[in-house]
């Protein structure tokens, strides 16, 4: 070998140490889907492994076509409006300015900037009008002038302007937005103008490559990429959406604009972000654009949406509750409340029901079941596949509207022993039911052991076991006796019914 090829092995070894070139790299587009390859034209060179093979050549999505078919479609939205605040001291004000996003690490990442005179204190608490500006993001839909955007970013808008790539603008008229799903409907007065193609986000796959376009910042038509890291998923705040988790980079003024695939089609509104700082730190949320489109047809049709409900108040199945419903998998939203006289009642479903399929889709966690309900229509009848009393049974619901007025969660009659959950307990008196709104159950005089680690409290009032209503002691010892290694309490404290698991075992 000679001292320059030398030089140069030495050279390769060094960067690959490094990381700039070599496995990882390859690696990482080893990853990429076939679909993608098939779907963009730019190819990445094949690599030779270090037995001498070469690696199958790979390809990356061509973000540049998609961006000139698809952007001309993506609008900025910019929005005024006034908002009446109350005048409050100067200190005050100074700390909602250094921090306008207070402490909450789950927001809306599209904040309004409230721009406009500071002013001085006039008086204690007296109301004022605050000019309030904003920007955002949007697509349009039809070549009619229907634009899709977020329902935040519209929210309290008196006028609305819409601003092509081609930077005509429009004057928008707000057709609808749906504050429960974060979709709003705008409409520009204009022919023939170029449209986004829409996707099915049921094809999408975790880990495809996706890209953003949007308006970050007021910085117009920004093209971001990343990819998906997972489908489905439950927000505290918004718990009627299985959003679409990205790696994405939005920021401010992204808010209402497409999330592409590698073909160029809208597979979802970009709506919220994961943040402690109030920028991108790596974590995005969209809303499938499955949902987004029947949001869309409900407003352009009726100028408002009606929600489906199903009338059930659910938590979530850890692994002592699955292990006392004798569940294989700790999954499913476990029922602890029906309302009364509600669909879920008119179909059958009981507290400590477990749901665990709607329409055949998997319901792994508590939040998964509003969103498989958000997709369905009030009057839309759903099969609910269920857990009850250890095996597995089907039942049909017809849902409910959201917007009626919602009953009371009914009551559950119900009812255990002082050995091995360490529980005192005693029949509650004709009054003390009706004082507390149930038809049977037992008062907890006295708890320790199992039951007091595991949260009960004197004073609460045991309604079941494990899915069981129960009416006296004995039947509690029976179904303690048959448990091995947990059993599931009803318990009512309050208003509020809650399934507490304990441990027994």
């Amino acid at each position: 070998m000679t001292t320059r090829s030398l030089k140069s092995t030495r050279l390769v070894l060094a960067l690959m140490a490094s990381g700039l070139i070599g496995g990882a790299s390859v690696t990482a587009l080893q990853h990429l889907s076939a679909a993608h390859a098939a779907n963009a034209p730019v190819a990445v060179a094949s690599t030779v492994a270090a037995t001498g093979s070469a690696s199958v050549p790979m390809a990356l999505p061509d973000f540049a076509q998609i961006t000139a078919q698809q952007g001309p479609a993506v609008v900025n939205i910019s929005v005024t409006g006034i908002v009446k605040t109350s005048d409050e001291t100067p200190t005050a004000r100074r700390g909602q300015q250094d921090d306008p996003f207070g402490n909450d690490p789950f927001f809306e990442f599209f904040r309004r900037f409230q721009q406009g005179p500071q002013g001085q204190q006039r008086g204690q608490g007296a109301p004022r009008e605050t000019p309030v500006r904003g920007q955002g993001s949007g697509f349009i839909v039809s070549a009619d002038g229907i634009i899709l955007t977020n329902a935040h970013v519209v929210r309290d808008a008196k006028e609305v302007t819409v601003k092509l790539t081609d930077r005509r603008e429009f004057i928008a008229k707000v057709l609808g937005a749906d504050p429960k799903t974060d979709v709003a409907v705008l409409k520009i007065d204009a022919k023939n103008l170029p449209v986004v193609t829409l996707g099915k986000t049921s094809e999408l796959r975790v880990g495809e490559w996706v890209l953003a376009i949007g308006s970050p910042f007021g910085f117009e038509n920004t093209v971001t990429a990343g990819v998906v890291s997972a489908k489905g998923r439950s927000l505290p705040d918004d718990s009627a959406v299985p959003f679409i988790q990205t790696d994405v980079a939005v920021n401010p003024g992204n808010s209402g604009g497409p999330l592409f695939n590698t073909r160029g089609e809208v597979v979802g509104i970009n709506s919220q972000i994961y943040s402690r700082t109030g920028g991108y730190q790596g974590v995005s949320f969209a809303i499938p654009i499955d949902l987004a489109a029947k949001i869309k047809d409900q407003i352009v049709a009726h100028g408002k949406v009606e929600h489906a409900r199903l009338g059930v108040a659910v938590q979530e199945v850890n692994q002592v509750l699955a292990d006392s419903f004798k569940l294989d998998k700790p999954e499913g939203a476990l029922v602890s409340g029906v309302e009364k006289s509600g669909p879920a009642e008119k179909a059958g479903l009981q507290a400590g029901d477990v749901i665990r399929k709607v329409d055949g889709r998997a319901i792994i966690s508590s939040g998964d079941l509003p969103a498989a309900i958000g997709l369905s229509a009030p009057g839309d009848k759903v099969r609910l596949e269920i857990w009850r009393q250890g095996s597995a049974q089907e039942i049909e619901a017809r849902l409910g509207n959201a917007n009626d007025k919602s009953t009371e969660v009914a009551d559950n009659s119900a009812a255990s022993q002082q050995g091995r959950l360490g529980l005192s307990l005693r029949p509650l008196q004709p009054d003390e039911l009706r004082a507390v709104g149930v038809t049977s159950g037992l008062l907890i005089e006295n708890t320790s052991g199992a039951a007091a680690k595991a949260g009960v409290e004197a004073g609460d009032v045991l309604l079941a076991v494990n899915g069981q209503a129960v009416k006296s002691i004995d039947q509690v010892r029976s179904a303690v006796a048959k448990s091995d290694k947990s059993v599931a309490l009803l318990i009512q404290r309050g208003d509020e019914k809650i399934f507490v698991p304990v441990r027994i075992g």
